[in-house]
């Protein structure tokens, strides 16, 4: 039987909720302020009451005084008894004008004789009604009691109680339904969060292109709303921004598997042709032979490397417990000289001008690692400018770091390509030509090296020249 009605208001809408509540509040309220008014009024109109027996009560002292008996009432329905009290009884004097039933009076009359100040008591006389009744002593031995009918002060609270009813209800009617409304209003950015909220789960967010241009707009509700306002729309924002993200990374995954593929498709379709060729028997002179098998051996070196480089890529990505990176204390500057070296033998068309600075650096580095990055960049500068473009290597250091800048002067790299750069398998050359190029991981893989040993790696250009920024921590 309980649940039920729980259930019921449980299904209810917040604002009717909260405006119910308030409403049972206020009844107790209105309920308090009632009974403490109406017992405060009853307590005033006996105050009255006793007020105006005490005053007529010291004439009919007088009266009985004089008469022996009261011989005249103050108003209409009043009673007046004249008492003998002597060994603890009261015996009442005639004539009297009495109700039928006296006991009310004759045992506040024996009481009174054992009393010394003056007693009120409220009765309910036999066929009479309320009354509220006052005993005084007229003289040693005699009591004088008056009743007073109490009709009027329960009439009084009675119409009392019945204007508190009225106009309570009324003002409860009238605060709930002015309070829902207020509180409607009020809860008006709430709903249309709501809404909002709506919106979104109509959208299509496995969408790669999907976005979230819903906000909850609408201003009001008090600084609780506008907090929660700002944080809903805050929410949102993440929500969007991390779809966004998910959706470039899934895009450049799906470019990363079909650049991949492409990249290995290619040295396999030439191992499988010149398989191919050993079918037939111009290929087993040994001249033909050995041409091809220096091909095979060739385009195999050649998917080992691009092999070797996804992999490194996929274990620094990992972030493995075991670190592809082997540091050891390293003179810096001995690995730039190896690497300008290397490169002068390699590319020979390339004018190479190497500044070191004044000393050795010693780093704690992975060297092996760290030439690498240092080859990449050369071979980049090298393969994507024409021959006879000055290139330059320098080395820097200061007390956060080391810097190591590899620059050329060739024709540079177009704005629409630098953001993408150091994508993997990124080329300028969107022809996939491999005649200006390697497979387009070599700087992915010098920025993943770069990073792993918490330096930066960055592309700039001063002075026309297009400058690769290498900085390693000390």
């Amino acid at each position: 039987m309980i649940a039920r009605p729980r259930r019921t208001y449980g299904g209810l809408r917040l604002g009717t909720r909260l405006a119910l509540g308030l409403g049972a509040l206020a009844l107790v309220v209105f309920a308090v302020v009632g009974t403490a008014l109406t017992t405060y009024m009853r307590g005033y109109l006996e105050r009255q009451l006793g007020d105006q027996l005490r005053l007529v009560q010291i004439v009919q002292t007088k009266d009985a005084s004089a008469h022996g008996t009261v011989k005249r009432q103050p108003y209409y329905g009043w009673y007046t008894a004249v008492y003998d009290v002597s060994g603890g009884s009261a015996r009442l004097r005639t004539p009297a004008d009495v109700p039928a039933d006296t006991a009310p009076l004759t045992a506040l009359a024996e009481t009174r004789a054992r009393s010394s100040t003056e007693l009120f008591r409220t009765v309910d006389i036999a066929g009479e009604g309320t009354y509220r009744l006052r005993a005084c002593e007229v003289e040693p031995g005699v009591v004088l009691v008056s009743a007073a009918p109490m009709a009027d002060v329960e009439a009084t609270v009675r119409q009392l109680i019945t204007v508190q009813v009225v106009a309570f209800a009324l003002a409860l009617l009238a605060f709930v339904v002015i309070g829902r409304r207020m509180l409607r209003r009020g809860l008006k950015p709430l709903s249309d969060m709501a809404h909002t909220a709506h919106g979104i789960a109509s959208h299509d967010l496995t969408d790669p292109a999907a976005r979230l241009p819903l906000r909850a707009d609408r201003k009001g509700g008090g600084p609780e709303v506008e907090e929660l306002r700002t944080a809903f729309n805050t929410m949102l924002e993440h929500i969007d921004d991390s779809l966004a993200v998910r959706a470039e990374a899934e895009r450049r995954l799906r470019r990363f598997v079909a650049d991949a593929s492409h990249e290995l498709r290619t040295p396999l379709m030439s191992v499988r042709g010149y398989a191919d060729l050993f079918q037939y028997a111009a290929a087993n002179e040994p001249a033909e032979r050995d041409r091809h098998l220096s091909r095979l051996r060739a385009e195999a070196a050649r998917m080992g490397v691009l092999l070797d480089d996804l992999l490194l890529l996929a274990r620094l990505d990992a972030a493995e417990v075991e670190t592809p990176l082997r540091c050891a204390d390293t003179d810096l500057t001995e690995l730039v000289r190896e690497a300008a070296d290397a490169f002068r033998a390699g590319h020979p068309g390339h004018p190479l001008t190497v500044d070191t600075g004044t000393g050795p650096l010693r780093l704690c580095l992975d060297p092996v690692r760290i030439r690498q990055v240092l080859d990449n960049l050369l071979t980049n500068a090298a393969v994507h400018t024409p021959p006879g473009t000055e290139v330059s290597l320098t080395v820097s250091a200061d007390a956060a770091g080391v810097c190591v800048r590899v620059s050329d002067a060739g024709p540079g790299i177009p704005d629409t390509d630098r953001d993408r750069i150091f994508d993997r398998f990124s080329r300028v050359d969107k022809a996939r030509s491999r005649d200006r190029g390697g497979s387009g991981l070599g700087l992915s893989v010098a920025r993943a090296l770069t990073e792993a040993h918490g330096g930066t790696l960055r592309l700039d250009r001063e002075d026309g020249m297009t400058l690769f920024t290498v900085w390693l921590p000390t």
